[in-house]
């Protein structure tokens, strides 16, 4: 049995579900919806139940949108033959902060993991195979993690796009500047090395 009210134990349950929200934390944020004013408490309401209402897949790139196409599919400044590859749509805030990309994107909505039974059926890369054999783009950047399962869904776009005409990168991977050489692991310094440019 509960040790606190139903209502609040539902909402305790359901704020569990949030990744990184375990039960203290859930307990914390429920009782501080509690003690928050009605206005404020059905703002938040609202604002879920408006996110569940109002946001769709863009029909171009799978970018998390309440407009169809994107911001950056419509976009009349934006270079619309220069894909960028990313995992997750929060993937593209990290790529928009340097301020030095002005393409557009392709959102996977995840990577190739066998150990979690995810194959290359479930990612969204369809329609970014038909943009490029189409003739629609000229560069695939891909942007996926430098991890095992970033390393193999960008090893598995590779060959399912190698056979048309399209430049394919992959975004360079090593040490974070700011760091100290005498920190790296070998696997950031060995990526450091295979990434070397002339200057």
């Amino acid at each position: 049995m509960s040790r606190y009210a139903e209502p609040l134990a539902r909402l305790i349950e359901e704020l569990k579900k949030l990744p990184g929200v375990g039960a203290k934390s859930a307990q914390r944020y429920a009782f501080h919806i509690l003690r928050s004013s009605d206005e404020d408490a059905a703002a938040l309401a609202d604002a879920v139940r408006g996110l569940k209402a109002s946001l769709r897949l863009c029909s171009i790139c799978n970018n998390v949108t309440d407009v169809d196409p994107c911001v950056y599919c419509s976009s009349a400044v934006r270079n619309r033959r220069q894909v960028c590859v990313v995992e997750e749509p929060t993937n593209i805030a990290s790529v928009e902060r340097t301020q030095r990309y002005m393409g557009v994107y392709h959102v996977l909505h995840g990577t190739i993991s066998p150990l979690h039974g995810i194959g290359p059926d479930q990612l969204r890369a369809d329609s970014l195979v038909a943009r490029v054999e189409r003739g629609e783009v000229d560069e695939v950047i891909l942007a996926t993690s430098p991890t095992l399962e970033g390393e193999a869904t960008a090893d598995w776009l590779t060959q399912s796009l190698r056979r048309f005409a399209v430049k394919i990168t992959r975004i360079a991977t090593g040490v974070p500047a700011g760091s100290d050489i005498e920190y790296a692991d070998e696997v950031t310094m060995a990526k450091a090395i295979e990434g070397r440019r002339e200057v």
